[in-house]
């Protein structure tokens, strides 16, 4: 038998409301125990590893990552997307269906399960596409897609015009009890926008990306889910009024949810304008650290900060924050992004949306939400583990009896600096390289097996 036993760490499993000092037995990539009996389960013989100071919890699931593969392979692949989701303590990923080709039928599904078996590092489930092509005009066979085994539906990337296409997708998924993942866009508000429409677009000469261009679909959603009955996910909230709308749908009953990344609740459009004056206008002590001089320097018009939503005021993260605290967003994630450094290393205007965040998104979220007072660790972990689980219908997140040994141990108060040496993403493009974070994973298991570091 494969056995192994970490001792004296802190369990944290909010599936089982746990949180304390205990033991975790696995055995043959299976939970065993947690906690006293643990020890005494052990056989002889069997691997132990001492977590004293760490924090041992359900193996993290990010349900909004862009491996790129099939067709994209010069940004990531299912081998260097799940290496760096394993060093971010991920143990489970979802990939979008923007891919080359578009994973709207049958045969694509299977292409991403049988690579992802071979090369994977963690779990990688498949989100299949609403329409095909992505296009917004057809629907994509949904009930084909769901028995490839897709957990959930999306044009992530694009985003449904059509309300009459969008609800019969809904009604089609909620036959088929697979959530539909929205990336809410109204694109005849948002137009050729490339920021956040406000003070720094203006100054900065950049075309403006109105917030409401994203509440507007969010309100579609909140309606249609109303009427059809399918659960709608919102997909990466970054504005105040999408907040509000998701707040109120929810304490109506409305089979809505939401997430958040990171960049959203950390960054502001001011960081366009460079770091200086991000920091001028923004206020020292963001995300918890003290000092503007632990910040990096870069430069304006970076296209490190060129995402999709883009970064927004200063409300509008402060919004987000809040509806993280309430309950309100119930999901982080990282909307990691790869793309060739070659894409980014021109203007602004023609740089492409998107960022990597797989190996982040942890610590900045420890870093705003738990440092900071914001939220309990469980209540952290619940977001990476719970939230997402119970969205897709996963058997994933908790540390019961077994369950798949999937863990993730890391230390909440490590100081670290991410650099883009140490990177396991093929892509280069995060805005966060140079920074101190605070949180480091340390080990993360799939299915009782060690994948990093």
């Amino acid at each position: 038998m494969n056995a192994l036993l970490l001792t004296g760490g802190r369990v944290v499993d909010p599936a089982n409301q746990w949180d304390g000092p205990a033991d975790v037995l696995i055995r043959d990539g299976k939970i065993v125990a947690v906690g006293p009996e643990a020890a005494a389960l052990c056989p002889p013989g069997a691997e132990r590893i001492d977590v004293r100071g760490c924090v041992v919890c359900p193996g993290l699931i990010d349900m909004h990552v862009h491996l790129r593969e099939p067709g994209q392979t010069a940004k990531e692949t299912i081998a260097t997307g799940t290496a760096a989701a394993a060093r971010g303590g991920f143990t489970s990923v979802v990939c979008m269906p923007n891919t080359s080709p578009v994973v709207d039928n049958a045969g694509t599904v299977a292409l991403i399960h049988e690579r992802a078996a071979r090369e994977g590092r963690v779990h990688v489930f498949v989100a299949g596409a609403i329409t095909k092509n992505l296009a917004g005009e057809e629907l994509a066979p949904i009930g084909g897609l769901k028995r490839a085994g897709v957990v959930a539906i999306t044009d992530d990337g694009h985003c449904v015009q059509n309300h009459e296409l969008m609800r019969r997708a809904m009604e089609y998924a909620r036959m088929f009890d697979l959530p539909v993942l929205d990336h809410c866009q109204d694109y005849s508000l948002v137009s050729d926008g490339v920021a956040h429409e406000g003070l720094w677009s203006t100054l900065l000469g950049l075309r403006g990306w109105p917030a409401v261009g994203e509440a507007l679909i969010v309100a579609r959603d909140i309606l249609l889910a109303e009427l059809t009955g399918c659960h709608v996910h919102c997909q990466h909230l970054s504005c105040a009024r999408s907040v509000e709308l998701v707040r109120e749908a929810r304490r109506r009953g409305v089979p809505i949810s939401a997430e958040a990344c990171p960049h959203h609740f950390v960054l502001t459009d001011a960081a366009l304008a460079g770091s200086d004056k991000f920091w001028r206008h923004d206020g020292a002590g963001v995300y918890g650290m003290a000092g503007r001089a632990e910040l990096p320097q870069w430069p304006a018009y970076d296209t490190r900060f060129k995402m999709n939503p883009p970064l927004r005021s200063a409300r509008d993260r402060d919004a987000i924050l809040e509806g993280l605290a309430d309950g309100t967003i119930e999901v982080l994630c990282s909307d990691h992004a790869p793309h060739c450094s070659f894409e980014k290393e021109v203007e602004f205007d023609y740089a492409p949306f998107g960022i990597t965040g797989l190996e982040t998104e942890l610590p900045l979220a420890l870093m705003q939400l738990y440092h900071a007072g914001r939220l309990g660790l469980a209540e952290v972990i619940a977001r990476f583990t719970v939230g997402p689980a119970r969205i897709l219908r996963l058997n994933k997140g908790t540390l019961s009896p077994g369950a798949d040994a999937d863990i993730t141990v890391f230390d909440p108060d490590r100081e670290w600096v991410f650099t883009p040496e140490s990177t396991r993403s093929k892509s280069r493009n995060s805005p966060f390289y140079g920074w101190p974070l605070k949180g480091q994973v340390l080990m993360t298991f799939v299915a009782g097996r060690r994948v990093y570091p």
